[in-house]
């Protein structure tokens, strides 16, 4: 490798691009960009990645300007993750690319949208966003002439492939190979993961104190903001509350990210892997927090689940959001030609292929990569549609009488 596409990787159990499993169709490497980079822009560049700016985090996309979308979400857990690869030694654009793409496959409407898909999904094969992401630069993005999806490396692959059940897993071939023989991802990929957890259970905390959803006294009772925001409430008398709630979820990432480097390094020190496939054969993960950050980190999380995602705003939006995923998934159903073209004649051909299967497959697609706004829209339209076609048909019946 020149020096020019070297991306700062030093420690022997990092991803490099010479010990890359490759793509799923070979291509030239480039004269100055590494493999990992290549994925990395090719991600930024793509369509799923555009519409993840008005698809929710927390709050539906038109509550307010400032709330977080998956776009913000996924660009502070890939500063999160450069910034502790950096320090590890690892693969920054590795990190940064698997980071940029964990949520390529969320529904509109977050977590509700997943819910409410999955239960369209049940009886053709379910739905899971870690997998749809997968299946987003596998197959999904239409880019380029030579193949489809965005052909990315196996190791960003493995990366954004977190979770996977034992079924999925032997329709994967090597990617899934992991999951039945119980093996762990590369470093780069353990850390995207957890620094994940880092990013939305923090920011979360600022959207909620910012949304009047949760107050600094509720979560005061959890030790990892409670520490912190009695701390900075004595060591700035006169700050205010915009700032005050700034310096602490900033002090609280700060305390867990800084423990993430220090035990994880401390880890590798002591199991010494000599590469990445000693790595990947080793019993547990090696990128973690230590018990005690570990457990205040938990603590928050636990919190978060049942004041704030259980907060009776959020499960309105929650009902609401699966009345409209429920309702385009049945339009669509009914009838694929109310879809856009493309997305219909993919329809047609997979319901020639596989059935009813099929056919629920490709309207999962779609309905999955609609962007909260767009999924409101489409509802909106369908629904005056069929409420007039069904006016119609009762008046018709009326005057048949």
């Amino acid at each position: 490798m020149t020096g020019r596409r070297q991306t700062g990787a030093t420690a022997p159990y990092a991803a490099t691009q010479a010990a890359s499993r490759g793509r799923r169709y070979p291509e030239p490497e480039h004269p100055y960009r590494s493999v990992f980079q290549r994925d990395r822009d090719r991600i930024i560049h793509s369509t799923a990645f555009r519409r993840l700016v008005y698809k929710t985090q927390v709050f539906v996309n038109h509550e307010g300007d400032h709330y977080r979308t998956r776009l913000t979400h996924s660009l502070e857990v890939a500063q999160i993750g450069r910034t502790v690869a950096r320090e590890l030694g690892l693969d920054e654009l590795l990190v940064e690319a698997i980071c940029l793409a964990h949520d390529l496959g969320h529904t509109p409407f977050g977590h509700a949208g997943q819910h409410a898909l999955n239960q369209c999904m049940l009886t053709f094969g379910g739905f899971e966003h870690n997998l749809q992401s997968l299946r987003v630069v596998d197959e999904l993005e239409e880019r380029y002439a030579a193949f489809p999806g965005l052909n990315l490396t196996f190791e960003s692959r493995e990366g954004i492939l977190k979770h996977c059940s034992k079924r999925h897993a032997r329709e994967l071939g090597e990617l899934g190979e992991r999951f039945l023989q119980r093996r762990q991802p590369g470093l780069e990929a353990q850390l995207a993961n957890i620094a994940d957890e880092i990013a939305y259970n923090n920011h979360d905390v600022d959207d909620g104190l910012r949304a009047g959803l949760l107050t600094e006294d509720e979560l005061a009772v959890t030790e990892l903001f409670g520490d912190h925001y009695a701390r900075n409430c004595a060591q700035n008398v006169n700050i205010s509350r915009r700032a005050l709630r700034s310096e602490t979820v900033r002090a609280m990432i700060n305390e867990i990210v800084t423990d993430l480097i220090d035990h994880s390094r401390a880890t590798l020190v002591a199991e010494a892997p000599a590469d990445i496939e000693a790595v990947r054969a080793h019993s547990a993960p090696l990128i973690g927090l230590s018990p005690r950050a570990g457990k205040r980190h938990r603590a928050l999380k636990e919190f978060l689940h049942g004041s704030l995602y259980r907060h009776e705003r959020v499960l309105a939006m929650t009902a609401r959001a699966q009345v409209i995923v429920q309702g385009l998934f049945e339009c669509y159903m009914n009838d694929i030609h109310a879809m856009p073209k493309d997305h219909a004649q993919r329809a047609e051909v997979w319901t020639g292929e596989s059935g009813d299967a099929g056919r629920a497959r490709a309207v999962a697609d779609y309905v999955a990569g609609m962007t909260d706004r767009y999924a409101y829209s489409a509802y909106g339209r369908l629904v005056e549609k069929i409420s007039m076609n069904q006016a119609h048909d009762r008046n018709g019946d009326e005057d048949a009488g």
